[in-house]
């Protein structure tokens, strides 16, 4: 994947004064990276995972975005002078654990990096998956749907054993409808699951990968569950089946979309021996609260202005950790846009003399 860049290997290019540092090595994070570099700027980039790339290589399969092309984009940035530190976790006040962090092997607090650098861009994207919230979720081959992919291609890129992937049982479900949920039930059938579902509380016509691609699980052999939605898993143990209730769908909601309501008295169960949960993804920025002067919004996502411009001075954010959920491209050209922020920024004398989110 090339990240737009300006400038090419051998390329000469004036040096100017700023050093920036990226938190994050995903597509906002490697966006930024490249256009900042390019305009002669010093650039370290700092992930928890044992090379860049993000989710387009530790959650993408390589079949959707082939991980040789995000390899060849990060060469070209190395090449370029951009200093990538692997496996190094970026903590606050209250640090958490999140898909991944068993690669970490050195951490450093984010006020240190602030202090150390002339800006600072956090990049971290959206780690954590959502929870269903019903009973029996914790049980045994109930799964993330982050934690379950991520497992997989971290083995097939070798920083994992196989022993090190979750268990799928003959009978999987998959809750949600984005691609990530697409990508699950595909992994779950190559992992040997005989019948796969795949459970959404709409309809096709408003799931958010888009027919085309719910069309094409559907000819795998994927069954579809329009309009159910899981309210209870059991079993002693393990999962052996999930309790659904059929819905209904009524007027639009806040995302436009027709807001699906449960209809009484439908009830049904499955039996299933695999669960798992692709409703969505989290923000994981280097922490849950307010910390280092950096704020946070009440849906977890990093506060910035319309320029990336974080509460704190010198601190931007860039990416699905300030905007929520996005596709690959708008988290590539967003961080790109950002750095733009950040030159400006710094052209202005920065830290000793830019004023801020005026």
């Amino acid at each position: 994947m090339k990240f737009a860049l300006k400038c090419s290997p051998g390329q000469k290019i004036s040096k100017r004064q700023g050093k920036v540092a990226i938190i994050g090595a995903g597509p906002a994070g490697l966006g930024a990276a490249g256009y900042l570099i390019c305009k002669g700027y010093d650039v370290d980039v700092y992930d928890r995972m044992p090379e860049p790339g993000g989710m387009t290589l530790f959650a993408i399969p390589n079949w959707r975005l082939p991980w040789n092309n995000i390899r060849a984009g990060v060469r070209e940035l190395r090449e370029l002078g951009v200093n990538f530190f692997s496996n190094v976790k970026v903590i606050c006040d209250d640090e958490y654990r999140i898909e991944g962090d068993q690669f970490v092997k050195s951490k450093i607090h984010l006020e240190e990096l602030i202090d150390k650098y002339d800006a600072l861009i956090i990049a971290t994207g959206t780690w954590e998956s959502r929870k269903l919230k019903i009973p029996g979720e914790d049980l045994k081959g109930s799964y993330l749907a982050l934690d379950y992919l991520f497992r997989i291609y971290a083995s097939q890129h070798g920083y994992l054993p196989k022993s090190e992937i979750f268990k799928t049982g003959l009978r999987s479900m998959v809750v949600g409808a984005g691609l990530t949920a697409v990508d699950a039930a595909i992994e779950s059938q190559l992992e040997g699951a005989k019948e796969v579902y795949l459970s959404y509380r709409r309809t096709i016509n408003e799931a958010p990968a888009g027919k085309a691609e719910i069309n094409r699980l559907i000819q795998r052999g994927v069954k579809l569950l329009e309009l159910t939605l899981p309210v209870e898993v059991s079993g002693k143990e393990y999962v052996e089946a999930v309790k659904m209730i059929k819905m209904r769908l009524g007027k639009p909601d806040a995302s436009g979309r027709p807001a699906p309501e449960p209809i009484p008295g439908s009830e049904f169960t499955l039996s299933v021996d695999t669960l798992i949960s692709a409703i969505g993804e989290i923000p994981t920025p280097p922490m849950r609260k307010e910390c280092c002067g950096v704020a946070l919004r009440h849906n977890g996502t990093v506060d910035t202005d319309a320029q990336g411009r974080t509460t704190r001075l010198g601190v931007f954010a860039a990416g699905d950790v300030t905007n929520g959920p996005t596709l690959i491209g708008k988290a590539l050209s967003h961080g790109m846009r950002i750095a733009q922020s950040v030159e400006a920024f710094l052209e202005t004398g920065g830290k000793k003399g830019g004023s801020w989110r005026s």
